[in-house]
C-alpha cells in the first residue's frame, strides 16, 4: 500500500518529548520578577530624587514683577539688577543697544524739529501771557524760519528713517492707536542671538539675527555721523533753549543726555556706556522675563524678573503672573506731577500712579507677596522744582505747601502710605525707597538691601535653611 505524504514529522518511529524540570521554570521566573522589582525600585527612587530636585528648585526660585504706569522707570530697574548681578550678560548685550540709542536721537531731532515748526507758526497769534513771553525772548533772535528751514533740509534724511529704524527693531509689532515711530520693545534681543545662561529673555522671542536690522542700523550710523554737527547745531540754539526753558518743546527724559553726548555717539565705533543703557527709552510690550543667580548666605536663589508693559491697555498682561509672585516692586515717578497720561490726557500721571497702586495693595492674588515702593525720579523732580515748577498748578490739593524738593517728596510719600494703609487686604509691611534710577551707586545700594529683605522674607515663607 502506497504511503501519503504525512505531516513533516511523519513517521512511524516514536518521537521523544523533551522534559522540563518545574523546580527550574520557578527559579526563572523568579529572578525575573526580583530584576523587574528592582528596576522599578530604581525607578521610582530616581523619580523621587527628581521630584526632590524639582521642588527643591522651585523653593529656591524667587518671582518678581516689576509693576508701574508707562515711564515709570521698571525697565531701567531690571537693568540695573542686571548690571549688578549679570553684568557679563550685560556686556554681552551691549552692542545690540546701539539701534535703540540711535532711534532715541532721531526721535528727538524730529520732536524738535516739529515743535520749531509749530511754535514759530503760530506765536504771532498767541495772546496768552505765557505767548507773549516767549515771543518777547525770540524777538531779538530775529527771523528764524530760513535757518530752521536749512537745518530741516540737512537732516531729512535722518529723521526719515525713524519709522523704519523703529519697525525692524520691533518686528513689525505696532501699538494701536500709538505714535508713528514710537518703538515698542517685543523680544528684540532674542533677534540677534540664541539665549546664553543668565540673559534676560523676553516672552515670545526666538530667531537668528535679522540682515534688515543690521542694514538700517548701519545706514543710521553712517547718516547721523554725516550730519552730526547739525544736530549739535539744531540742539544748542538759543531758540530751542528758550523753548525748552518755556516749556514750549517736550522731549523724552532721555533726549537731552543723548544730544549733549553726540558727537561721542556720532562715531564708527561707536558702543554703548553703562550710562547710554541706563538712559535709553523704549516701551515695553506685553512682559519680559529676565534671569539672575543670587548668592545670600552660602546659597543660591534664581531670581525671576518680569518686566511689564505699563501702558493702560497692556496692564491685563499682568495678571497670569500674578498667583505665585514673590514680590512686587511698584515704581512710581513722582517727577510726573505736571504730565498726563498719553493714551488719556485728562489723567494726572501722579494720580494713575495712586490708583494702580491702590488696584495692586487691593490684590487678593498679591496678597502674599512682598511689596515695595519706590517713589521713582527724583533727581527730574529736583530739577523740576529749582526751574520754579509749581506742583500746586497741577496737584491743586497741595495748596500753599512749599515747594520744596523735602516738602513735595514727602507730601507724595504720605499720599501712598495713606493708599497702603487704607486698602492692603493683608496688612504687609511696606519698604519705600526714594529713587533715581541712573544714580548706579545709591540704586545699587537699594538693590541689595530690596534683594536681601525679599529672599529672607522667601526663606522665612518656604522654610529654607
Amino acid at each position: 500500500m502506497t504511503k501519503r505524504p504525512g505531516h513533516a514529522h511523519s513517521t512511524s518511529e516514536p518521537i521523544l518529548m523533551q522534559t522540563f524540570d518545574a523546580t527550574d521554570i520557578d527559579k526563572e521566573y523568579q529572578f525575573y520578577d526580583e530584576e523587574a522589582a528592582r528596576v522599578s525600585q530604581k525607578i521610582d527612587e530616581e523619580l523621587k530624587r527628581e521630584w526632590v530636585r524639582r521642588k527643591d528648585a522651585q523653593r529656591r526660585q524667587v518671582k518678581v514683577m516689576l509693576l508701574g504706569q508707562a515711564e515709570s522707570g521698571k525697565s531701567t530697574l531690571q537693568k540695573q539688577f542686571q548690571l549688578y548681578y549679570a553684568h557679563h550678560a550685560l556686556d554681552h548685550e551691549r552692542p545690540l543697544w546701539r539701534p535703540v540709542v540711535y532711534f532715541n536721537i532721531l526721535k528727538a531731532v524730529r520732536m524738535i524739529l516739529d515743535e520749531l515748526d509749530h511754535e514759530l507758526n503760530n506765536l504771532s497769534i498767541d495772546d496768552s501771557v505765557e505767548g507773549r513771553a516767549v515771543a518777547h525772548s525770540l524777538a531779538p533772535l530775529g527771523d528764524l524760519n530760513e535757518e530752521f528751514s536749512r537745518l530741516r533740509t540737512k537732516l531729512m534724511p535722518l529723521v526719515s528713517m525713524e519709522d523704519s529704524l523703529a519697525s525692524e527693531l520691533s518686528g513689525g509689532v505696532a501699538v494701536t492707536g500709538g505714535r508713528t515711530g514710537v518703538y515698542v520693545r517685543a523680544g528684540w534681543q532674542a533677534l540677534v542671538t540664541p539665549l546664553s545662561p543668565n540673559r534676560s529673555r523676553a516672552l515670545p522671542g526666538t530667531g537668528g539675527l535679522s540682515p534688515a536690522v543690521a542694514q538700517v542700523t548701519s545706514l543710521a550710523s553712517r547718516t547721523l555721523i554725516a550730519v552730526q554737527n547739525e544736530v549739535d547745531e539744531l540742539w544748542k540754539h538759543p531758540a530751542v533753549r528758550i523753548l525748552l526753558n518755556n516749556r514750549r518743546i517736550r522731549l523724552d527724559e532721555s533726549a537731552p543726555f543723548f544730544l549733549d553726548s553726540i558727537k561721542r555717539v556720532a562715531q564708527p565705533d561707536y558702543l554703548p556706556s553703562t550710562a547710554d543703557l541706563l538712559n535709553v527709552r523704549l516701551q515695553t510690550l506685553g512682559v519680559a522675563e529676565h534671569s539672575f543667580d543670587i548668592e545670600l548666605c552660602g546659597s543660591r536663589y534664581n531670581w525671576l524678573m518680569y518686566d511689564v508693559g505699563g501702558a493702560r491697555g497692556q496692564r491685563h498682561a499682568w495678571v497670569p503672573y500674578f498667583d505665585d509672585a514673590t514680590a512686587i516692586i511698584f515704581l512710581a515717578p513722582i517727577s510726573a506731577f505736571d504730565q498726563y497720561l498719553e493714551e488719556d490726557p485728562r489723567t494726572n500721571r501722579v494720580d494713575d500712579s495712586l490708583q494702580l497702586f491702590t488696584a495692586i495693595c487691593s490684590n487678593k492674588l498679591l496678597k502674599n507677596s512682598h511689596l515695595v515702593l519706590m517713589l521713582n525720579k527724583t533727581d527730574l523732580l529736583r530739577k523740576k522744582l529749582e526751574a520754579g515748577v509749581k506742583v500746586r498748578k497741577y496737584i491743586t490739593s497741595y495748596g500753599d505747601r512749599p515747594n520744596t524738593y523735602a516738602d513735595v517728596s514727602e507730601y507724595f510719600r504720605a499720599h501712598f502710605i495713606q493708599v497702603h494703609r487704607r486698602h492692603d487686604i493683608s496688612r504687609r509691611a511696606l519698604y519705600v525707597h526714594f529713587t533715581s534710577m541712573l544714580d548706579i551707586r545709591a540704586t545699587q545700594d537699594i538693590i541689595v538691601n530690596v534683594g536681601e529683605a525679599i529672599i529672607r522674607s522667601h526663606i522665612a515663607k518656604t522654610g529654607l535653611a
